[in-house]
Parts: C-alpha cells; structure tokens; sequence
C-alpha cells in the first residue's frame, strides 16, 4: 500500500530531527556524544523480547528457548510439553485459556504439560475476575500433566536431582532463586499417569527459590497430589485444591525433600475418597538429611469426607518438621498422623506444632506410631481453639475465593 505523500515529509522530517539530536559538542572540543538508544528492561515481565519460539494458538508445544513469549488473549491448544528453557521467559495474559487437547492411551511421549526450566521465569497475570485456566479438552481428572517449575532453591535429596516428571534438573543453593509470578491461576483436570510410582501433580514446585510468587492458585479435580513442594524455600498464598470426583485423588498438599517456606491461606476440600489434607515428609532414605523440611502454615482448612483408606487430615513422617497456627479441620477419622521417632521427638520439643485448631467431626484428634511401630502419644502436638477460622470462613468458602475458582 503507499503511503500518503503528507505522512513521508513528516517521517524525513522526524528522521533528521533525531539525526541531529543524537550527535552534540561538548563546550570545550568537538568530540561527538553518540547517545544510545533506551532499551526494554529484559526483566520486565510486560515487555517480550525477541524469540526464535514461533506461537501456534492450535498447535502449543515444543521449547521456548530465548527471549520472551507473551500470550494474550483467548484459547491455545497445549498438544505436547511446553517447556520454557534457561534463560527464557513465558507470560500468560489475564483471560487466557491453555487446553490440553485429548491423548490416546500410552502415549507417554505425546503428554501435554508446561515446564519452566532452572533459569526460566513463568508469569501469570490473571486476575480475580479474570483468572488465568489451565484445562483440558477432556473434563476428567488426570486428563494432562499440569504446570512444573524447577528452581535453584536447596533441597535434601542431593546437590541437585531429576525431576520425575519433567526429566529437568532442580535444586542448588539459590534460595532466593526467582522463578517468575503466579497469580490467579486455575488448573483443572490435571494428574496424568505414567504408572503408579509417577504422576503429575497440579502444581509441582522442584527447589522454588523464595524470589518467586505464588499465590491465588486453585487445582480443581485432579487425580494426584493439588500441590507438591520438592525442597525448595518458596512461599505459596491463597491455595485452593477441591477434588470431587469419583477417580479418586492423591493429596492436597503434599510436601518432601526440606521445603521451607510460608503458607498462608489455604482451602482443601474432598467429597470422595481420596488421601489426605496434607502429607509431609522430609527425606524418606534419610529422615534427618538437612535441609529437614519445616515450612510455616497460617490460616489452614481442610475438609474431608471421613472415609477412603487414608482418613487423615494431616500425616505427618520421616522427619518432617513443621508450625502451623489457625486450623479447621473437618469429616477426618484422625486429625494429626504422627509418624517415626524424628516426628515424636519433634512433637516433644515443640518444633513440630499446631496452635489455635478447631476440630469438627474429627474422630481421633492426634495419633503417633515410632519407628518400631509401638504407639506413642503426640496431644502435645495441638492446642485447641473453638475461635479460629483456618481459612477464613472455618469450612465455609474463603471470601478470597470468590470469584476466580470453581466448584465452591
């Protein structure tokens, strides 16, 4: 198309004006001052950069390996891994929707799922009227693998380790290690399956660094774990995990290998018979390998259904410390599982603790078996408080739930 003959002057004009700007005398001499041009800020995560990564709203897979993708704007198909690499960065828009399109029995090799690399930064600018979804085209639990991040945060299991469902390197001795913002984020039907010593979990955080943010983030009906934290320092506000279903779920939140960090705000809530609110462990091979999990937890509700083959709101085990304070648990046959001597001794001394818990039709408020399998008592494990109101609402919705999740 041409251009009108006004707009061309106007340009040459403009482009000889900046000509002479940029080259000036200085008051004693005539040495050229060459300024240089201002530059986007790499680390701002508004602003992409170049990337070789081509986008394919049908067709979203494959390694984002340099600059800076944004999606903006509707629904892209997810139809394989997504993996954000070192140095690269991935943002995703308020209001857009990744779907993971369906998968035919044993594809192992063809899983939809979205992996942020050591090095890597996600962010996820939903909002509350306008959260970010990760779905899948098949509305049933376990249907696609989720969302991993790998950081540089300490862990216990090694220097380093693998991660058992991305194959990515995480762990190191970053603990403020900055893997991006999450907030506002939904993911749904997540959990796939290899076999039963390897799923996805919604959310998977593999030595998170401090420097990151997560927070308002719902796993809804998902057939593993809601949130799992491998080691790592990161801190995790305003969780949601809601399992419904009948293909049973794993659970709630589940923590190993020396995470230490905050949580606050969290909702847990199952109709079927899934596991439990929360698993902590520390190391299972080594249950004092340092460093020994003990994340702090305000503002916690977990709510049951009082049946399935794991019936506890907390299990605690293999050395896992830990505080937690304002606690709803609800429809539990045990409130707090403790397990193996490291546990029982933490109980003792304080550094394993729950301060200001409500119980509602828990059976069996504190149970604790040592090592050798003989019964031990952990109460001193507990103070009670009729007052307090986990989440916000005690097993009611949090009103900073509303609006952004589903399924409440």
């Amino acid at each position: 198309m041409k251009k009108p003959i006004s707009r061309l002057f106007s340009l040459t004009f403009l482009s000889l004006t900046l000509a002479a700007t940029t080259v000036s005398c200085s008051s004693d001499d005539s040495t050229p001052i060459v300024q240089e041009p201002i530059k986007p800020d790499p680390q701002e995560p508004g602003e992409p950069g170049e990337s070789t990564f081509k986008v394919d709203r049908e067709n979203l897979t494959g390694e984002i390996k340099d600059g800076h993708v944004t999606l903006t704007d509707g629904t892209y198909k997810l139809t394989g891994k997504l993996i954000v690499g070192p140095g690269a960065k991935l943002t995703i828009k308020a209001g857009v929707k990744i779907e993971a399109t369906a998968l035919g029995s044993g594809q192992f090799d063809a899983v939809r799922y979205i992996a942020v690399s050591q090095g890597a930064q996600i962010f996820v600018e939903g909002t509350s009227s306008n959260p970010v979804i990760m779905t899948a085209a098949t509305q049933k639990a376990g249907s696609w693998g989720g969302l991993v991040i790998c950081g540089k945060a300490p862990i216990n299991k090694g220097a380093t380790a693998t991660a058992e469902v991305s194959e990515l390197t995480y762990g190191g001795s970053d603990a403020n290690d900055n893997s991006g913002s999450i907030k506002y984020l939904r993911i749904e039907y997540s959990g796939y399956s290899y076999n039963a010593d390897k799923e996805f979990n919604g959310l998977s955080m593999f030595g998170v660094g401090k420097g990151t943010t997560i927070d308002y983030v719902q796993v809804h009906e998902g057939s593993d774990d809601g949130f799992e934290w491998f080691g790592g320092t990161v801190d995790a506000k305003h969780l949601v995990v809601t399992s419904f279903a009948a293909e049973v779920g794993d659970d709630l939140f589940d923590w190993t290998e020396g995470w230490n960090g905050l949580g606050e705000n969290w909702y847990g809530k199952r109709t079927n018979d899934g596991n439990r609110g929360i698993e902590a462990d520390n190391n299972s091979n080594n249950h004092t390998a340092a460093p020994i999990a003990n994340p702090t937890i305000k503002n916690l509700t977990l709510i049951g259904n009082n049946g399935g083959s794991e019936n506890q709101a907390m299990k605690l085990r293999v050395g896992t410390k830990g505080s937690f304070d304002n606690v709803v648990l609800s429809n539990f046959g045990t409130g707090f599982d403790v397990e193996h001597d490291e546990g029982i001794s933490y109980v003792a001394s304080g550094e394993l603790k729950a301060t200001r818990v409500k119980f509602d039709n828990i059976t069996t408020k504190s149970k604790g078996k040592k090592t050798d399998g003989t019964a031990a008592d952990v109460s001193a494990i507990f103070t009670e408080d009729a007052n307090a109101t986990g989440a916000g609402n005690g097993t009611a919705t949090p009103t900073w739930a509303a609006g952004w999740t589903v399924g409440l």
